[in-house]
């Protein structure tokens, strides 16, 4: 029996706690994977950024990504080694290049989804060049924005059509506000968005491959309360509704790992941003569901590197288009859609991979998370973020919740 090492890279930016959990627990575990008639071994290691040939062959099989969406050199050598390695990577460059807000929304509409209503404003202002004058002269039409609010119903959001991390967006209650956001904006083109107000839960649901978890969100609380901990507070269908629509869109899109936020409104789910394909991924914001990331991000890793599982770089629309076209119902449409999710994302596979070789990686992770070493990932995050009198308070706080994690995944298994 051949010993084959599957090598995992993570691609990093200032992400500092969950890759010291996420390679602590690929060295606890120890894999040996019995796979087509050879032993697999993985190693993980830090993908550092350098000049490259694009001939250099890639050393990894799998790369989780944290820096396409902002930088450009990590991002090329990625497409590179997708192409001429066949890379797996999540999530797929191209798409996070081309995929914006704004194309999500177009999309996700065209399937049915109840997107709330939008409009795209050009500019406010903008860096003039001879053709860019001429080009606004001949053909930019004056409009009335007061009329698209009017047309919308206050209150209504403006933020930019590819922006996030909530830069950049107001709420408008009226003619004022929305001029006022309006002109603030500067050269960014922007969207104005129909609130969905009010409404019962504002939720995030992160999706990593086929694993989900639907976490209460809180916009206005401080960034380390914002993810509640919060357990069973939907029902079963409100849970299958949101579970079914973050496959959809993260399957059509091409993205491995990504979060919809979505507001519940008299039993329906309205998504409102789920173009957030670099999710929070840091313990100082998801702390009671870091566990969950974490391990999610090392079985989907895993199980792709030891299956050679194929990347897939190009969108395959079309069957989508072909359900959104029929007189289905919108659930029955949004039931294929997640079946078409499913197919691509190996769901059946997976869970039997998990099943047969992951079985002890609950345990590990359990133990793991209540280790010296995981405390100091967790204080060396709070250092990088908190005043130096507040790193024993924070650390303590984040230190707790995942604490209380443990205690109810003992209970769960007892």
């Amino acid at each position: 029996m051949a010993t084959v090492t599957k090598r995992i890279g993570l691609s990093l930016g200032a992400d500092v706690c969950w890759p010291v959990c996420f390679e602590e627990l690929v060295r606890r575990l120890d894999l040996q994977l019995e796979i087509d008639g050879n032993s697999v071994e993985f190693e993980v290691d830090r993908v550092g950024i350098e000049p490259f040939s694009l001939r250099q062959p890639c050393s990894y099989d799998v790369v989780i990504d944290r820096l396409t969406h902002w930088y450009y050199p990590s991002r090329e050598w990625i497409k590179k080694a997708v192409v001429m390695d066949d890379l797996y990577v999540f999530n797929n460059p191209w798409s996070i290049q081309s995929m914006e807000k704004h194309t999500s929304y177009c999309a996700m509409m065209r399937l049915g989804l109840p997107v709330p209503d939008t409009w795209l404003v050009p500019p406010k202002s903008y860096d003039l060049t001879p053709d860019l004058e001429a080009t606004l002269r001949n053909y930019a039409h004056l409009f009335d924005l007061g009329k698209i609010g009017d047309s919308l119903g206050y209150p209504v959001f403006m933020k930019p059509y590819d922006g996030g991390a909530w830069v950049g967006v107001s709420q408008a209650r009226n003619h004022g506000e929305l001029h006022a956001a309006y002109d603030a904006s500067g050269t960014r083109v922007m969207h104005v968005q129909k609130a969905v107000l009010p409404h019962e839960l504002f939720v995030r649901c992160v999706g990593l491959g086929p694993q989900l978890r639907p976490v209460k969100y809180d916009p206005d609380a401080p960034l380390h309360d914002r993810y509640r901990m919060d357990t069973e507070f939907l029902d079963a269908e409100q849970t299958s509704l949101l579970e079914d629509m973050t496959l959809t869109i993260n399957s059509f899109f091409g993205w491995d790992f990504n979060s919809c936020e979505a507001l519940l409104q008299d039993g329906g789910w309205y998504p409102i941003d789920f173009a957030n394909a670099c999710p929070d991924s840091q313990v100082t914001s998801l702390h009671y569901h870091f566990p969950w990331l974490v391990m999610a991000n090392v079985r989907w890793s895993v199980f792709c590197a030891a299956t050679n599982r194929p990347m897939r770089m190009n969108p395959h629309w079309r069957p989508y288009f072909d359900i959104a076209d029929t007189d289905l119902p919108f659930r029955d449409k949004l039931s294929r859609y997640a079946a078409l999710a499913h197919e691509q994302f190996e769901t059946e596979r997976f869970n039997e991979f998990c099943a047969t070789h992951l079985a002890h990686f609950d345990e590990v992770a359990w133990e793991f998370f209540g280790s010296e070493i995981a405390r100091d990932a967790i204080r060396d995050k709070v250092a990088v973020l908190y005043p130096a009198h507040e790193h024993e308070q924070f650390t303590q706080l984040f230190w707790d919740r995942i604490q209380h994690w443990r205690e109810g995944q003992a209970q769960a298994a007892a």
